[in-house]
């Protein structure tokens, strides 16, 4: 779409019969591919590919961008034999861009003409944009005489935070799912993962999740069920950890736990509150242990809990108590834990059973980089 130095287009194509669940951005300028597949989605459509591109995201581009989306489906459809309306287009890229129809089109005769089960690493690579690495996992998860399979891919690097999806991502088993359950193990392991890490605060136009059951390998048992849905929630866990540690120019991994909250909301709101915070973060990158933002990003969530009452550790070491420093902190103990590549972070409200968790990382020169470079 940008680069002649690279691939950046994917076709993925669907045992017939396959259910499919979709979660998308909140972000108020749905690109027109979100916005063809929502509708699509909840029209109960039969699904039979998903074109994606990369470099271009066809978003702030009004009618026409919308028309290119439709046109991206009908190209889709023609190669494939199948209808225009069995296709969802996905994009991600540069914002208020308008796709190059004629190498959409040519690109797409070559992802059919190499059509293969074994594909899954080569459309990572191929949805890539300032990512660093290409984001693939898979499990099998054994029944018996038969066996059951859990792919995922996804890409992210930038614009990643909890506002469902902060990324692209596709998960699929061939076990057969009825579509609500689907639906519900997709909400379920959404907040598990995806809407559980944070880079820098911003969510993108396009970001997309689907999770697809082909149904070529039959029906699980009930019992099977449960260890399918929990294999899946992996796949997408290691996928989604595989975005922060790619976050844009990240070289530290923060993982926040808040617990003991009155609410999952406010448990969530107080880690979201610590994760934007670029203060926090940039002591991250420095291995700074400057622990009054900490208690600052904290305060800056809002209400809902007593200052005084809650307790923050970082790593093993005591960092906050009764609403100021612990006397039992040591500097030396909390400058070795922001050393660390791995750094987590516990925060107690102390006022009731709540808990969420968060991972982000830290920001460094080279995410300015990056992002003041994106487009030259």
């Amino acid at each position: 779409m940008r680069s002649r130095k690279r691939e950046d287009l994917t076709l993925i194509t669907l045992t017939p019969g396959a259910t499919v669940a979709g979660i998308f951005t909140q972000n108020r300028f749905p690109a027109p591919p979100v916005v063809l597949c929502r509708q699509r989605l909840r029209a109960g459509t039969q699904v039979r590919a998903l074109a994606i591109n990369a470099g271009i995201a066809n978003a702030g581009t009004l009618a026409a961008g919308m028309a290119d989306a439709r046109q991206c489906c009908k190209l889709t459809a023609k190669i494939l034999g199948c209808r225009a309306r069995e296709v969802l287009p996905f994009s991600t890229g540069v914002i208020m861009e308008r796709l190059p129809m004629e190498r959409y089109a040519s690109g797409l005769k070559l992802c059919a003409q190499n059509l293969q089960p074994q594909g899954w690493l080569a459309a990572a690579r191929a949805m890539m944009t300032t990512d660093t690495v290409a984001k693939a996992a898979s499990k099998t998860v054994a029944a018996g005489k038969s066996n059951f399979a859990v792919t995922g891919i996804a890409k992210g690097s930038g614009m990643i935070h909890p506002n469902m999806a902060t990324m692209l991502a596709f998960a699929a088993t061939d076990a057969a799912i009825p579509a609500p359950l689907l639906q519900k193990w997709q909400r379920e392991i959404a907040a598990e993962t995806f809407n559980a890490i944070s880079v820098d605060g911003d969510t993108s136009t396009n970001d997309s999740f689907l999770l697809i059951a082909t149904g070529a390998a039959g029906t699980p048992s009930r019992q099977t069920q449960t260890k399918l849905r929990n294999a899946i929630s992996e796949v997408c866990a290691h996928l989604a950890n595989a975005i922060v540690r790619d976050g844009e120019g990240a070289k530290k991994i923060l993982t926040i736990t808040v617990a003991r909250g009155r609410t999952p909301e406010l448990c969530r709101k107080v880690a979201e509150s610590v994760a934007r915070s670029p203060l926090v973060k940039t002591a991250l990158a420095a291995g700074d242990a400057n622990v009054g933002r900490l208690l600052m990003a904290i305060g800056n969530a809002g209400g809902g809990f007593n200052p005084n009452k809650i307790t923050v550790t970082l790593g093993a070491v005591p960092v906050v108590r009764g609403g100021g420093l612990d006397s039992r902190y040591a500097e030396k103990a909390a400058a070795k834990e922001m050393q660390k590549k791995e750094i987590r972070l516990e925060i107690l409200l102390n006022n009731g059973a709540a808990k969420t968790v968060l991972a982000t990382c830290d920001l460094t020169h080279g995410y300015i980089t990056i992002n003041a470079d994106y487009r030259s």
